[in-house]
């Protein structure tokens, strides 16, 4: 008989050190509800261009925060020894290659934003994004480099320096947004480009907050944010890097997978567009929950793997897919329950005088919330395993595994389901659903796999 109690104790200790991460987690998606919200008041074809311009940042986003969760098992794992040295060395690796990725990572969508006139999307929506692609664009650079602190900072159990300083970056960007979007206290009004800039201002906050905080909080004291170029080694370079690439790329193919079914929407017309941006901006709100839950399946897992003790890591992992599983019941029921009302979050209703194109949108983001409703719990699972799998280095095989679920499974799915037939975006997210469940499967069978063979060890 299984004894559920062995894991259901873990429930505690894992909700304190996930809820900072949760919620410095949400802090990345409430600045795209923030800008969302405000700019659907702006209407339908801006919310659109929102949607379009933030589908070649999120491509680009998932490389960058991808690769940086390298920096969390390998600062775990030197935390689990108590080799400080260790943590402070891969600290200073991690910064330098960040710095280098989001330079990267903003010149390849900078340069990319003119393939938004080659896609087949409403011109109408392309005038808008294009501006707003530049700003945010810029905005990864300051949002890679707050990441590598971040994960740093997780490697070492404190969870709560990123919470906070996201908070500050999301009310600066409440703030801006109020100002830049809409004109008010004498700014020009600026409309979707006025969030964009908000957006950009805001990451960069959260980085010099981050940094003030680490420099001179008593719980990294002994840690220097000093770059000791001399003491870099190709060695370690290396080892990051074996590790993020395929991070990287799992997160990547995720990522890529949602763009695509941004993409799809657009073909469909910028009202299926704007009711897919809903849908996935309230999806997003919730997979953070899990996101959080793999980070600390990742910081715990990898203390346990420095230690070499199996059989704990693997009871604290299963305590982890248990405890997202409860979360995902309740943002099921939650989706299923309320998906006629959570749309106009986003718009305005006004009664009988509501126009023609938001109800459309609100009536096609309705069903796309049930089907959302469904995958929260596949998703959130692979989720969770992922951290797992990278908090024992495992990450070569789920990458493979992740390509096969969303790009040869879902994918295809997606693309007939929402262009060759009737049910256009609905079909779409079927496509969607079919993929997460997939890898969710495949990723628990590598997860049994690996930790089975540990533990004979």
């Amino acid at each position: 008989m299984i004894n559920l109690q062995q894991y259901t104790k873990e429930f505690k200790y894992n909700l304190s050190l996930s809820f900072p991460v949760i919620l410095g987690l949400l802090g990345h998606t409430i600045v795209q509800l923030v800008d969302n919200i405000m700019v659907g008041q702006l209407g339908t074809t801006e919310l659109a261009a929102v949607s379009l311009g933030n589908s070649f940042v999120f491509i680009a986003m998932s490389l960058g925060i991808g690769f940086s969760t390298a920096i969390t098992p390998l600062v775990a794992q030197a935390d689990g020894t108590s080799n400080r040295e260790q943590a402070q060395r891969v600290l200073s690796h991690g910064v330098v290659l960040c710095i280098l990725l989001g330079l990267s990572l903003f010149l390849a969508v900078f340069s990319a934003r003119k393939l938004m006139y080659s896609m087949g999307q409403p011109p109408e929506v392309v005038e808008f994004a294009f501006p707003y692609l530049k700003w945010v664009a810029a905005s990864l650079v300051p949002l890679i480099i707050f990441q590598a602190y971040k994960q740093f900072a997780d490697g070492l159990s404190k969870t709560r320096p990123a919470m906070y300083a996201t908070v500050f970056s999301n009310i600066l960007n409440v703030i801006l947004n109020y100002f830049l979007i809409f004109g008010y206290g004498g700014f020009p009004k600026m409309g979707v480009e006025g969030a964009a800039i908000g957006t950009m201002v805001a990451r960069t906050g959260a980085v010099i907050f981050i940094l003030f905080f680490i420099q001179f909080h008593p719980l990294f004291e002994g840690y220097s944010l000093r770059i000791r170029f001399k003491n870099l080694t190709l060695s370690l370079f290396k080892k990051i890097f074996s590790l993020g690439l395929p991070s990287a790329l799992q997160m990547f193919f995720e990522v890529l997978f949602f763009t695509m079914a941004i993409w799809m929407s657009g073909i469909l017309g910028k009202n299926a567009q704007a009711a897919n941006q809903i849908a996935l901006n309230l999806s997003s709100m919730t997979f953070m929950f899990a996101m959080g839950l793999g980070v600390v399946a990742m910081i715990r897992v990898g203390n346990q793997f420095g230690m070499k003790a199996y059989a704990d890591l693997r009871r604290i992992a299963i305590s982890l897919f248990l405890l997202i599983g409860l979360f995902d019941v309740v943002f099921c029921v939650i989706y299923l329950s309320f998906n006629e009302q959570l749309p106009w979050i986003y718009l305005e209703n006004y009664g009988l005088n509501t126009p023609a194109d938001t109800l459309e949108v609100v009536s096609i983001a309705a069903v796309l919330l049930l089907v959302s409703g469904f995958f929260q719990i596949t998703d959130g699972l692979q989720a969770v395993i992922l951290g797992s799998l990278r908090g024992i280095q495992d990450v070569n095989i789920p990458t493979a595994l992740t390509f096969v679920s969303y790009m040869i499974i879902g994918l295809p799915v997606s693309y007939y389901l929402g262009l060759k037939t009737p049910l256009g975006a609905v079909g779409i997210w079927i496509g969607l659903l079919t993929g997460l469940s997939t890898s969710a499967f495949l990723l628990f069978l590598r997860f049994q796999h690996q930790t089975k063979k540990l533990l004979k060890q």
